[in-house]
């Protein structure tokens, strides 16, 4: 039982219940009931967030909620699907009070309204800490049209949509770094480390365009190196060509060693693929289309692994090429 004047089920009545689709049968019931269109196959994935590790525990309730279903949703994006349906699972601090999930739900609920999501259950449960949250997204994609990673070829290009980077450098500003930025940047890049945006629009419309795709979650090389190990290929990225945002590019401009730091920081949630080169005027048209910024960055090769190179092709050392748990 969660602690607080409402209880376990009471907060579920009162803010979670109106979060609930038909399938969710007003979370009455122990399962939910879901249909699968004649054609279609259901996409499910599962993230969790951790209290200190994947956000700070000052950072306001219903962003943090935003942000937990957001990463989920960008792992239905790049497999292609269309977003439908969620379970969450939460197990809280009993410090922590029914104002919080209240604030927790109503995140939820502002982003069920922009994303066409709806709630189909979960469980909540007490925990000494830290809080840790977990949702499972559900989309659908038509069949045979799911992106995978391990797609890619020798000879595609790789793209990512957005900006990268800055989830890296917002972590970093809300952690006292970077003192000197003007308070415009300091929000800009706090913003896209507590609030990312899933590429929910671009994913299904790379179906038969992307040979492979992923979204960066634990920094772009790093998720590279997922795409050629599923592949089977080797992978060339230019440093140079990385698309930044006017605050990173300030910042890397004045510290030139940061830029290798942004190609390996995590949470960007963009979307990073393999495409033939006959597709790039396809995908430029998209990115015009959509008014959102796709970039290409480098070369699929025959071989193994990610190089990441300079303006004249020359090997760049990367320590760390992104975030891992263990």
């Amino acid at each position: 039982m969660i602690s607080g004047a409402l209880g376990e089920f009471g907060r579920i009545r009162r803010f979670f219940a109106p979060l609930a689709g038909p399938g969710g049968l007003g979370l009455t019931d122990d399962a939910a009931l879901v249909d699968c269109p004649p054609g279609h196959r259901l996409v499910m994935t599962v993230d969790t967030m951790v209290e200190g590790v994947h956000y700070l525990p000052d950072d306001p309730p219903d962003l943090v909620a935003r942000k937990l279903l957001r990463v989920n949703l960008s792992d239905l994006a790049a497999m292609g699907a269309r977003p439908l349906h969620y379970l969450l699972t939460s197990a809280l601090p009993k410090s922590v009070g029914d104002d919080w999930v209240e604030r927790f739900a109503a995140g939820l609920a502002q982003d069920q309204r922009i994303y066409g999501v709806a709630l189909l259950g979960g469980d909540s449960v007490a925990t000494p800490g830290p809080a840790a949250l977990t949702l499972t997204a559900i989309g659908e994609v038509e069949c045979g049209g799911e992106i995978r990673r391990g797609g890619a070829r020798p000879g595609d290009r790789v793209w990512v949509s957005g900006t990268i980077g800055d989830a890296f450098l917002g972590l970093k500003v809300l952690r006292g770094h970077h003192p000197d930025l003007t308070d415009s940047d300091r929000i800009a890049l706090i913003a896209r480390f507590r609030l990312p945006e899933p590429r929910t629009a671009l994913g299904p419309r790379l179906a038969g365009i992307a040979h492979a795709m992923l979204d960066v979650s634990d920094g772009l090389v790093a998720d590279l190196g997922h795409i050629c190990d599923a592949s089977g290929v080797a992978a060339k990225v230019r440093l140079t060509a990385l698309p930044l945002s006017a605050a990173a590019k300030r910042l890397a401009a004045a510290q030139p060693d940061l830029a290798v730091q942004l190609a390996t920081g995590g949470d960007d949630y963009e979307l990073l693929f393999a495409a033939p080169p006959e597709a790039s005027a396809a995908i430029r048209r998209l990115s015009t289309e959509l008014a959102l910024p796709i970039s290409e960055i480098g070369t699929i090769e025959a071989g193994e692994g990610v190089r990441l190179v300079d303006a004249a092709g020359q090997p760049i050392p990367v320590e760390n090429a992104g975030w891992r748990h263990f």
